[in-house]
């Protein structure tokens, strides 16, 4: 049995529902996480996606600086920046910049993908290709660049040098579990979609692991989503809206917003049942307190993670709220039991 509590975050990729606009998407994102403070979350971090409609959240840094004027203890962080379209140089300069504004809150989340189409990636960064095989130096730049040993180089980022701007190697394959191991940084698992190597991934990065300065031992975060109602027959028909996005993105079809949920029908039942939807979301639990309690437990016990951070794509913003409300009351009182048994593998 294992004794320790576990953080509960919010991945937020700023989903524009149809009808909407994307300030109100903005403004919902910040009254989700005002909730979400109150609620005992641990962080809201941002995605990073380029070229696609229906997901707003392209420069996370301004998100950031967004979200943590209207919030005071919440940490906020990039889910992540990716590495391939930015100089290490401008990253460690506005994430330094976030980091003198809200001391202490900021995370610094990196991520190997370019986050959209390759010729979205070329019109971003022509030499993106070369860039993704430059990440593990990328990383180490910006490394430098928060270090107060740097501060005798000739090239620097003054403001960023002894600054406490946590960074996270996410990833969603075994050569980032190794690189985060091998660096002794914590490691975030997209498995809220990419689920096929997680436990894989986990016991490298576990058995891998170097302790740093930044990290004496292993800690993982792993993605999940979530979608919690008063009943399981409610929750389905939210999670109808996230489940038209993933039948879309598997079929190479542009998705312009998030539709209004519908019933699940018998057709969205059996398409919902194709190899490639259930495996790309394998961790997505929906439906009532009790039903999704019992998925998140089993999920702990068979990944021994440290945090999960959760994505809720759903059409209405008061829905996402009081989801995030109820698996708050999930996570509190599977801390509260302070044990969760360790199982085989899902």
């Amino acid at each position: 049995m294992d004794s320790k509590k576990i953080a509960y975050s919010i991945l937020e990729l700023a989903v524009l529902p149809k009808g909407s606009t994307i300030n109100q998407v903005y403004k919902n994102t910040v009254a989700l996480a005002q909730k979400a403070e109150e609620l005992g979350y641990e962080r809201m971090w941002f995605a990073e996606h380029h070229n696609m409609p229906a997901i707003t959240s392209s420069a996370p840094e301004i998100l950031i600086g967004h979200v943590a004027e209207a919030t005071t203890s919440l940490r906020l962080g990039s889910g992540g920046i990716m590495l391939p379209n930015h100089s290490p140089f401008v990253v460690a300069e506005r994430f330094g910049t976030l980091a003198n504004l809200y001391p202490n809150r900021i995370d610094l989340g990196l991520g190997r993908a370019p986050g959209t189409d390759q010729p979205t990636a070329h019109a971003i960064n022509p030499g993106f290709i070369e860039a993704t095989h430059s990440f593990p130096k990328d990383i180490e730049q910006i490394q430098n660049y928060f270090s107060n040993d740097n501060k005798t180089s000739k090239i620097r980022v003054p403001l960023a040098e002894g600054l406490n701007v946590p960074i996270y190697i996410l990833g969603s394959s075994t050569s980032s579990a190794r690189l985060a191991a091998q660096k002794g940084l914590p490691y975030a698992f997209a498995s809220h979609f990419a689920t096929a190597q997680l436990f894989n991934a986990l016991e490298i990065y576990r058995d891998q692991f170097q302790p740093s300065e930044a990290l004496q031992k292993p800690y993982v975060i792993a993605g999940i989503n979530a979608v919690v109602a008063d009943t399981d027959e409610q929750a389905e028909r939210l999670y109808t809206s996230a489940l038209r996005m993933v039948i879309n993105i598997l079929s190479g079809t542009q998705t312009q917003f998030i539709e209004p949920p519908t019933e699940m029908s018998t057709s969205l039942k059996e398409v919902r049942q194709h190899p490639a939807i259930m495996q790309m979301t394998r961790y997505s639990f929906v439906g009532s307190k009790e039903t999704v309690k019992k998925q998140v437990k089993e999920f702990i016990g068979q990944t021994q993670v440290d945090e999960i951070i959760v994505s809720s794509m759903m059409y209405d913003s008061d829905d996402r709220i009081k989801s995030a409300g109820l698996f708050a009351e999930i996570m509190k009182e599977i801390n509260k039991s302070t044990k969760v048994a360790k199982t085989s593998s899902l």
